[in-house]
């Protein structure tokens, strides 16, 4: 029997009709991720905030603390990314496909617990293992409270994702926007009661914050289990239905795809760290301004990451229904895109960096003043580092949406690893550049992967791909 979805249909009797179509799909499918993204970012953002708020000590121990979390969290995290694209195909082949759907969603949420118990045992000995890494004593105490409570965020967060990844692949992401929103409200007012004793609650200081986060978690995992619960196109799929059933086959299915992914953004996430720590061996005052610019960076950033999301679904819809013109139509669109706001980003650096600086510091008091200038100067080598990394990002996703990933991780590790990081380092010291040389080096890298990433696009049917 022929197909009846949108991607089998009769072709648009004019191209660019077909091409506009696929924009304003995008479109409508990428915003709310992009939201969703920047709200996100906005809870980690006000966390530290408010442990600024705390003292010098609390907001150590918290950063040192939520760094050692983050580095387990996120390659659980590419695991989990995984029963994106499974549930897009599945859709694609059957926009009414229910079982399909379900038992990936089902053995998503199976893998996220399957993750999150290593997880959560090497993250009970936080203070041991920060001690052992030569840190100060009352840090690494501190570090260890706060983990403490935050760990047990995780699977909360795991099956949150992959119930977002259920509503995105049928094009209905705002719930999870206006629940992240939500979560971003309570999460302020949980840290104000948590941390600093407010309406009866204990004072548990930097553990607060930590208690916070998993009380936020759990409120954004029950929003979207009372949306998929109760929607009448949710609730057809009975996503909970007989939970302990197990399906091997599509369990492994969903590791084979999601192994590579957790390993091309830990690839990703750990070169910045790199970068991070490079930077403190060249000075306090490089650290600080390279903080300032990462965080300029990572939030226009978070455009081309719902972007890249949301061409996850469009090709891997294309791809379960076989169509390759869909296919075609899907990715560039969104990688032009992705691409034309990170160019529109890189101007306003170029031209209006005071502007952004003085969103973090006030570049007029003496004391910031060395900082400001050197971050200006950061702010110029991350133009170029915008376009590249918004052209990196995209194209991931858009491969991603083929279950191209194992060659798209090796090309990571290349480019990050074996371009980005040596061509930083040499031109940080031997060449003298300092804290520009690392810019530059995680530009090159970026620029590399995003070449690599975009020629296999290219290359998609010759490399079968596509069937």
């Amino acid at each position: 029997m022929a197909r009846t979805d949108i991607y089998s249909a009769p072709a648009l009797p004019a191209r660019e009709a077909g091409w506009g179509a696929e924009l304003r799909a995008t479109i409508r499918l990428a915003w709310p991720m992009v939201l969703t993204n920047l709200a996100q970012n906005a809870m980690t953002a006000t966390d530290v905030m408010m442990m600024g708020r705390l003292g010098p000590l609390a907001l150590g121990a918290g950063s040192l603390g939520f760094n050692l979390y983050f580095a387990p969290q996120i390659f659980g995290l590419g695991l989990i990314l995984a029963t994106s694209p499974m549930m897009a195909r599945e859709l694609g082949r059957d926009r009414h496909s229910v079982r399909d759907v379900r038992r990936t969603a089902r053995q998503g949420m199976w893998i996220a617990l399957a993750v999150a118990i290593p997880i959560w045992l090497i993250l009970w000995f936080t203070e041991p293992i920060l001690l052992a890494m030569g840190q100060k004593p009352d840090l690494a105490a501190g570090a260890g409270s706060y983990v403490h409570w935050l760990q047990w965020a995780l699977l909360p967060f795991y099956w949150y994702i992959v119930l977002r990844s259920f509503i995105s692949a049928l094009e209905r992401p705002r719930w999870a926007m206006f629940i992240v929103i939500l979560a971003v409200a309570f999460n302020v007012l949980a840290n104000w009661c948590l941390m600093f004793g407010n309406l009866g609650f204990p004072a548990m200081g930097v553990a607060g914050s930590g208690l916070a986060t998993t009380l936020s978690s759990l409120f954004m995992l029950i929003g979207l289990v009372i949306v998929v619960t109760t929607d009448r196109q949710f609730r057809r799929y009975n996503l909970f239905g007989r939970f302990w059933r197990p399906d091997w086959p599509r369990f492994f299915e969903l590791l084979r795809l999601g192994l590579p992914i957790a390993g091309i953004v830990t690839f990703e996430v750990s070169i910045f760290n790199a970068a991070a720590l490079l930077m403190g061996l060249i000075s306090a005052t490089a650290l600080a301004a390279h903080a300032i610019a990462i965080q300029i960076a990572s939030l226009s950033f978070m455009v081309p990451m719902g972007i890249g999301q949301a061409v996850t679904v469009r090709v891997g819809r294309a791809y379960g229904a076989g169509n390759t013109d869909a296919i075609t139509r899907a990715g560039w669109t969104s990688f032009w895109l992705g691409t034309g706001f990170m160019s529109i980003m890189a101007l306003v650096m170029l031209f209006f960096p005071d502007l952004l600086i003085r969103a973090f510091m006030n570049p007029s008091v003496p004391d910031n003043a060395a900082v400001a200038a050197l971050a200006v100067s950061f702010l110029a080598y991350a133009a170029l580092f915008q376009i590249v990394d918004g052209a990196q990002a995209v194209a991931s996703g858009m491969l991603r949406g083929l279950h191209d990933t194992k060659v798209p991780m090796i090309q990571a590790a290349i480019g990050y690893w074996g371009i980005g990081l040596p061509l930083g380092v040499v031109l940080a010291f031997p060449a003298g550049l300092g804290g520009a040389g690392i810019w530059i080096g995680l530009s090159g890298g970026l620029a590399a992967v995003a070449v690599m990433l975009i020629v296999r696009w290219q290359r998609r049917e010759a490399l079968g791909l596509t069937v």
